[in-house]
């Protein structure tokens, strides 16, 4: 160890001098080195220094890769993927028993999404029947020629309820089926079926005293062309019927974001603006009165966006209303 120091001090004061150590009593000093021997001690300990910093290096990878492996797992997990595990192999350490508790903790957190869903459309199934033969006894009852003008008035009232029901129960189905992710992904025009839903909202919109706006730039998306229709469609009645007479909605495909929907209307909060994605909640019950939805709507909105890999955000106008932007995944 001494020679070693020796060897050190000197390579690292080419001039010489003295220095002290706890190896060894007293101090020790060198003289100055001559250009050879300092060329000497660079070809014999330089390669030595960069072995051994190679081998740490590699080392130290080594231990930290279940590590990055296991922190990569974690965050691919996702509603669209609940079968992501770590499962690590090899002895039995710290490392394989962390591995092991995430991949339980995930085995659970699956378990339990899984069965929330399906009692979702379980649920959503059975009641649909029942509404059904509701709805067609009240019209058989409103045709009836002998029925009085209160029963067509409770009927009319009844069939509004019941149509609610209708909407209601075929948002959870979709709900639930988007949550579940896509089964498969193929080329979808976004702006032709951004087209599509404008036409099919004209009606809609006259009701309302809305004008329709568009700037449909073609644009190339992989993913459901039935759940991306949803997703429009619910932009478009979202932004219509919470809208006010002589307003506007304008939908635009572009670059980025691939689909931005404004529209005017009343003023919303920017604190107020992530509740109205949440199931079942709106910004007042004003809302509730005016747009007669089931209160899944954007909700709706979010879970598709998420299934195609996408985000949405929303933020309000200055002027009252909301923009809504859909950020999606381009087709490679």
């Amino acid at each position: 160890m001494n020679v070693i120091l020796r060897v050190w001090y000197s390579f690292t004061n080419p001039g010489g001098g003295c220095f002290t150590t706890a190896l060894f009593s007293g101090s020790a000093c060198v003289g100055p080195l001559s250009t050879r021997d300092q060329r000497l001690i660079m070809v014999l300990f330089l390669p030595a220094l960069i072995l051994a910093a190679w081998g740490l290096w590699f080392v130290a990878g080594r231990v930290l890769r279940p590590l990055s492996v296991t922190a990569h797992t974690v965050q691919q997990l996702g509603p669209q993927n609940l079968g992501q595990r770590i499962r690590m192999t090899g002895s039995p350490d710290q490392l394989k028993e962390l591995a092991d508790a995430l991949d339980g903790a995930m085995d659970r957190l699956a378990a339990g999404y899984e069965s929330q869903r399906r009692f979702a459309a379980n649920a959503s199934h059975e009641l649909r029947t029942p509404l059904a033969v509701q709805r067609l006894l009240t019209e058989v009852a409103m045709d009836d020629p002998r029925s009085s003008q209160d029963l067509h008035q409770l009927g009319a009232v009844l069939l509004r309820t019941n149509e609610r029901n209708e909407r209601l129960i075929e948002g959870l189905l979709v709900l639930a089926e988007s949550d579940r992710g896509l089964q498969g992904k193929v080329p979808v025009r976004l702006d032709e079926v951004a087209e599509s839903v404008l036409k099919t909202h004209g009606d809609l919109a006259a009701k309302h005293e809305v004008t329709l706006r568009r700037t449909l730039g073609e644009r190339l998306v992989p993913g459901d062309p039935v759940l991306l229709e949803r997703l429009i469609s619910n932009l478009v009645t979202n932004a219509i019927s919470y809208n006010k007479p002589g307003g506007w909605v304008e939908v635009v495909v572009a670059g980025e974001p691939a689909l931005s929907v404004r529209n005017s209307g009343q003023s919303v909060p920017a604190e107020a603006v992530p509740v109205l994605f949440e199931p079942f909640r709106r910004l007042a019950a004003d809302r509730t009165n005016h747009g007669g939805g089931a209160g899944l709507g954007l909700s709706i909105v979010r879970s598709i966006t998420t299934a195609h890999g996408g985000t949405v955000n929303a933020r309000p106008r200055a002027d009252g209303g909301l923009i809504v932007e859909i950020e999606l995944p381009a087709k490679p």
